[in-house]
């Protein structure tokens, strides 16, 4: 059983695995889906420097006690279920609810309300159903800030949805006039 601080190195190097450069480990991904066999992950992680004691069981505890639940084990394949870099992952089309949440940070709030949401890098702006995730994902570069989206008149705007699974929600962009931001949240 992996400690804590193992946990989230192995949560780092699995993203990167799953999300940012597979093919610089010979990792070929699914893709419709992004996924790969646990095995053959398994197999890339322990031929690694420092990784070759890691078990299939090791990469369970640290998909179920990821936080953010940024993968996601179906049978015998795993992949991650948003942040992409490398191919974009083709998700079905859903129905989010009437308000989803961004974070943020303070910095780039200006930029973000006058040219919308981009996905600055990655394949998808990231969206969530709660608050927490929200946070989680807006306070790591400064000051927390918490854009509402609605829905419904982003959809009417031309947005797509795409469910990610655990709450998160996907879209190629939002437009301005679709955010708020989100006074004093309760997080």
């Amino acid at each position: 059983m992996l400690n804590s601080d193992a946990e989230v190195l192995l949560s780092k190097f699995m993203t990167k695995l799953l999300r940012h450069t597979p093919e610089q480990y010979g990792l070929i991904l699914d893709p419709e889906d992004g996924s790969c066999l646990l095995e053959e992950l398994l197999e890339v992680i322990t031929a690694a420097p420092n990784w070759s004691g890691i078990t299939e069981a090791d990469i369970r505890q640290t998909v179920e006690g990821s936080t953010k639940q940024r993968f996601a084990i179906e049978g015998e394949r795993i992949k991650a279920r948003y942040g992409h870099s490398h191919t974009k992952v083709d998700y079905k089309p859903g129905q989010p609810p009437g308000m989803l949440y961004h974070g943020t940070h303070e910095p780039a709030l200006s930029a973000i309300l006058k040219e919308g949401l981009k996905p600055m890098g990655r394949q998808y702006v990231h969206l969530s159903e709660g608050l927490q995730f929200a946070s989680l994902a807006g306070s790591r570069r400064g000051k927390l800030v918490i854009l509402t989206v609605d829905t419904v008149k982003a959809a009417a705007s031309g947005v797509t949805f795409y469910y990610a699974g655990n709450e998160v929600w996907l879209a190629e962009q939002v437009p301005a006039d679709c955010m708020a931001v989100l006074e004093e949240p309760e997080v």
